[in-house]
């Protein structure tokens, strides 16, 4: 395990934004009816937010983040490290860190750089924008993440197309020597990347006119071989099993009892993996916040869109402990224990994109 302590970094604020359309899987009329209401029911899903045709995930966070820069009373010149993660970037190459730098306006002397991570993203992405600051003394930060899922899905799978929905984050960090540690415990297993891939598009199996030939693949799973493929059966064994002993793990290490946790927020993949998580480390649904009913799954903006919306009253009026889980595509998992004090902790953002 890559299980590690960072000092002297601190999340002074956060902020997401979601489309303004959204979509109600009670309206997935590829399926039944009966079926539409079970699968609400079976995956806590109600309402998705789909963005607009040409919309990018940098679009959402670049929104995010100009909002968020604002409440702060931060200057785009302020902002030395740029980290934007997300499965969807504007182009193959290149970096779509380089566009948001310009769009942003932030100086040339900021670096920026791209991560390609999904569901485990928000800790995994709080590391390296923390592990970047730690030498940089009074440096501040800008960490973009999240995915317009819609981009990569057919409309026509109900194994995919329910889960997902579209939205982009900005989490501002600042180092300062005084901020407590935050607690990382990373992992990885790359024999389980058939679970949820896009089969072809990259270089290993570029683009051909057969793989976008639509196939049925089975009775309500409708797609060719460039749109998001997910194996729920995979995800969930590997989910219940490896997210609890992450945690756990992170937990032993900092040696801190769940009780003094004030919150666990976890990736929103679908409600009966989290609710299976939850049952395993023996917490309650208070310390456990949800937004799957109305947001679903948002890739690597769960985590901050479940703190945005869930807790954002408490996290600014008050100091808390959070322990912040994610799981899913590489395989890859991983959690984060912080603590924030003063967080400036933005709604959640409806962007008309």
């Amino acid at each position: 395990m890559a299980i590690f302590s960072i000092p002297g970094v601190k999340i002074a604020g956060m902020a997401t934004a979601v489309p303004k359309q959204e979509v109600s899987n009670l309206e997935f009329d590829t399926i039944p009816e009966k079926e539409r209401k079970l699968y609400v029911r079976t995956t806590g899903i109600n309402k998705r937010r789909v963005a607009k045709a040409g919309t990018c995930t940098s679009d959402l966070c670049e929104h995010a983040a100009n909002e968020l820069l604002a409440k702060l009373g931060w200057k785009p010149s302020d902002i030395r490290v740029l980290v934007f993660l997300t499965q969807t970037p504007d182009y193959i190459t290149p970096a779509t860190a380089a566009l948001l730098q310009n769009k942003l306006g932030l100086p040339k002397s900021c670096m920026a750089l791209d991560i390609n991570l999904g569901c485990s993203g928000y800790p995994y992405g709080l590391s390296v924008v923390a592990s970047l600051l730690r030498n940089m003394p009074g440096a501040k930060a800008l960490f973009l993440a999240g995915d317009v899922s819609s981009a990569c899905l057919s409309a026509q799978d109900k194994s995919a197309a329910p889960i997902f929905s579209d939205a982009g984050s900005a989490t501002a960090l600042v180092q300062g020597d005084s901020a407590p540690d935050m607690h990382f415990n990373l992992e990885t297993d790359g024999s389980g990347f058939e679970a949820i891939i896009i089969p072809q598009g990259g270089y290993r199996n570029p683009i051909t006119l057969e793989s976008l030939k639509v196939i049925e693949e089975s009775p309500g799973i409708v797609r060719n071989k460039t749109h998001l493929v997910l194996n729920g059966i995979n995800v969930f064994n590997f989910s219940v099993q490896a997210a609890p002993r992450n945690v756990n793990a992170l937990l032993d290490y900092v040696k801190i009892e769940k009780e003094h946790v004030d919150y666990f927020v976890f990736h929103q993949a679908n409600l009966v993996i989290n609710e299976s998580i939850r049952k395993k480390l023996c917490l309650s649904a208070e310390q456990t916040p949800q937004t799957l009913s109305r947001f679903g799954n948002t890739s690597s903006a769960t985590i901050p869109i479940t703190i945005t919306s869930e807790i954002n009253e408490i996290v600014t009026k008050k100091p808390c402990t959070l322990l912040l889980s994610g799981f899913g595509v590489g395989l890859s998992w991983g959690a984060a224990l912080v603590k924030t004090d003063g967080l400036v902790c933005l709604p959640v953002l409806e962007a008309d994109l």
